[in-house]
């Protein structure tokens, strides 16, 4: 969430920017208002309990050296013990005015945090200010001349290709899962552990620390870095001895792996390579992409979660690197591919830019082929951190300007996803050429068909 002292014009905030970026997200801009008219009031409460705490502290000591002097007959100052029954009133009388005061503060803090959580991170002033993602920008293409493949092979889709090499199980991947469930086999697990392994390498070799997480989290921390929208639309909850959710991505995990931390800036930046099996619902997602592997429930991803300092624009420099990371990597397999910025409208909250990386599938749309989504990278800035209480710098007694980390997210291979683009891409009529690249990890060059192409009507589950 957003700094409050945004919302301070007397602590140097400004709010007509945050306002700005409301209206850029096509959000609503009177939660701004929302925002300031109760931490109006938050700090009018909080001031008087400070006085209040002040006054009870003069009184202690006055009653302090009341005993202390009593001691001594000659400097009793209170012989008859008017002054500390007066002060005991006193201090009885602040103790019942302090305890509704932080009765009310309790509620004000509620209702101004939860105006708050809906405000959407500051939008960087480069992102295209659009409603609708028909309206992403192209960044560039590759190949640069935009030249797209031809359709080769039999110009057909991943749906039917990895079913043909023998890859995949659909019917009964269904029927033991529900839908969009899938069993992997042979060639397609060759292919899937090949991509991890060669993406680990890939991020290795340029300084990531390869890092797999837990699965599942607590609902107090999955609360930290998801938003509640997608509590609903794709996080599965898991009962039993307190409520958790399996992960959707292992960004999430990664954002809590400093949680109530200060992070050295010396260590900045920070790179991890995460690793992951991944579970969504897919709930607004129904109906499209019901046939193949592309859009499932469980597929494995491998993560680039970078933690940088605030300062110098660094996070900004980094998101660039770490796109240039995806862009290498899926011109040394051999993808064709856009870079588009994601417009205002289409953001996130949590990210103050975003890109996308688009490859194109070119059996996709009944052979015209089309761009479709590998990668999203996102700059979320201090948004997350401010959540997760990962302070940049070291601890010092009486530190009171904050300084969060800023924390970056980019997939590098969704493992499903990129089987798909790969069958598509590198089809012949006899089978499928792999990619040079994965060639030691699949420990062949060319996957062989050994079955017709399938029946396009998946089984249903039962439910």
């Amino acid at each position: 969430m957003l700094d409050i002292n945004l919302f301070r014009e007397d602590r140097g905030g400004n709010p007509d920017l945050v306002r700005e970026s409301q209206r850029r997200r096509f959000k609503d801009v009177s939660l701004v208002d929302e925002v300031m008219k109760w931490d109006a009031e938050w700090r009018s409460v909080r001031y008087d309990l400070d006085c209040a705490s002040k006054e009870r502290n003069s009184l202690n000591n006055e009653m302090k050296q009341i005993k202390i002097k009593g001691r001594n007959p000659e400097t009793n100052i209170d012989p008859d013990g008017t002054k500390e029954a007066a002060i005991k009133a006193a201090k009885a009388e602040l103790a019942t005015g302090e305890g509704a005061k932080k009765e009310r503060l309790v509620v004000i803090e509620k209702e101004r945090d939860a105006a708050l959580k809906q405000i959407g991170n500051l939008l960087h002033h480069t992102v295209p200010v659009e409603k609708d993602e028909e309206h992403n920008r192209v960044e560039r293409m590759f190949p640069p001349s935009g030249e797209l493949p031809k359709l080769p092979g039999k110009g057909l889709t991943h749906v039917d290709l990895l079913h043909m090499i023998g890859g995949v199980e659909y019917a009964r991947g269904v029927s033991t899962a529900g839908s969009r469930g899938y069993f992997l086999k042979g060639p397609g697990v060759m292919l899937n552990f090949a991509l991890i392994q060669y993406a680990l390498n890939f991020l290795t070799e340029r300084g990531y620390t390869a890092v797999q997480p837990p699965y599942f989290m607590e609902k107090e921390q999955m609360a930290k870095c998801a938003q509640l929208d997608d509590f609903d639309e794709e996080l599965y909850k898991v009962s039993g001895d307190g409520d958790k959710y399996l992960i959707a991505t292992s960004e999430q995990p990664l954002c809590t792996y400093h949680v109530d931390e200060w992070v050295d800036e010396r260590e900045l930046p920070r790179k991890f390579a995460g690793v992951s099996t991944n579970f969504r619902k897919e709930a607004g997602s129904h109906g499209r992409d019901q046939l193949g592997i592309f859009r499932v429930h469980q597929f494995d991803k491998i993560e680039q979660f970078c933690v940088t300092s605030p300062d110098d624009n660094l996070s900004y420099e980094m998101l660039e690197t770490m796109v240039k990371n995806a862009e290498e990597f899926y011109q040394s397999i051999g993808l064709s591919y856009q870079v588009i910025s994601i417009v205002s409208g289409a953001m996130n909250d949590s990210a103050a830019k975003k890109y996308d990386i688009e490859a194109w599938f070119p059996g996709a749309s009944d052979g015209k082929g089309e761009y479709r989504e590998l990668v999203s990278a996102s700059n979320c800035t201090d948004f997350q951190a401010r959540k997760l209480e990962t302070r940049c710098g070291s601890k010092k007694m009486g530190d009171t300007n904050k300084r969060y980390v800023h924390m970056l997210n980019a997939t590098l291979c969704a493992v499903t996803r990129v089987i798909c683009c790969i069958l598509e891409t590198f089809q012949t009529e006899e089978g499928i050429t792999v990619p040079e690249v994965l060639r030691a990890f699949v420990g062949s060059d060319f996957i062989p068909f050994v079955r017709d192409p399938p029946k396009l009507k998946v089984k249903k589950s039962k439910k």
